[in-house]
């Protein structure tokens, strides 16, 4: 990273706007991340998406092997800006880079011999796929998953819309994550990249200002030689 130009662009923003960067680049983790699978309803993955930012959680994969599908601003509220998204057309390549990164694979499920939520280990590095609400998660999942987890239910329905389920784990996890002594933050380079980032997506016109601050810095190489 260019750190004159890091520090040039912190000057486009004011104290108070670096300072609540600085206090959630704090909470932010990867240690948990989330999957959702083939989510055909648009308002389900922006809700998903949203809920990842309300808990700190960086990174969301969209698998979409079917179909495809943007995120709805206005439904994600402008989380779009703060969580990084990641998509693929293949569940198997998806399952298998995250492994490669160290996550344990946790299909969220309502059957088989789930672990129930509050009994879940917070100290492994854990990806949550989710399915639709429909048909759940493609049998490739369930059958290649590390864990299982489910929602405690005592109702007769047995399962929950993708957005409320995905509120629900990253809320009971998220929050046992902070209580425990893990190491589960970012690390001061990924802070600093994403407080980078963060920068350039709230300032108006970043290109043209990063173009221009380039070009100034060859002017004044030029006027010195």
């Amino acid at each position: 990273m260019d750190q004159v130009l890091y520090d040039y662009l912190k000057t486009f923003l004011t104290d108070r706007r670096l300072n609540l960067f600085e206090r959630i680049l704090a909470q932010r983790t990867r240690h948990f991340t989330v999957v959702t699978e083939d989510v055909y309803q648009l308002h389900n993955t922006s809700a998903v998406m949203r809920t990842c930012d309300v808990f700190g959680v960086q990174d969301l994969h969209v698998v979409e092997e079917i179909r495809g599908k943007r995120i709805d601003k206005e439904i994600a509220m402008g989380a779009q800006k703060w969580v990084d998204l990641h998509r693929s057309s293949s569940i198997k390549d998806s399952l298998k880079e995250l492994k490669e990164q160290g996550y344990q694979i946790v299909a969220t499920t309502p059957h088989k011999n789930a672990t129930l939520l509050h009994d879940f280990d917070v100290s492994k590095k854990s990806a949550f796929f989710f399915g639709t609400e429909k048909d759940g998660l493609s049998d490739y999942v369930l059958n290649n998953a590390d864990a299982a987890l489910k929602i405690p239910m005592y109702g007769f329905t047995e399962s929950l819309n993708i957005s409320v389920s995905a509120a629900i784990i990253l809320q009971d996890v998220v929050t046992r994550l902070h209580q425990s002594e893990g190491n589960w933050q970012l690390t001061e380079d990924e802070k600093q990249a994403l407080s980078f980032q963060w920068m350039k997506n709230t300032i108006k016109n970043p290109d043209e200002i990063i173009e221009r601050y380039y070009k100034d810095l060859e002017a004044k190489e030029h006027k010195t030689e």
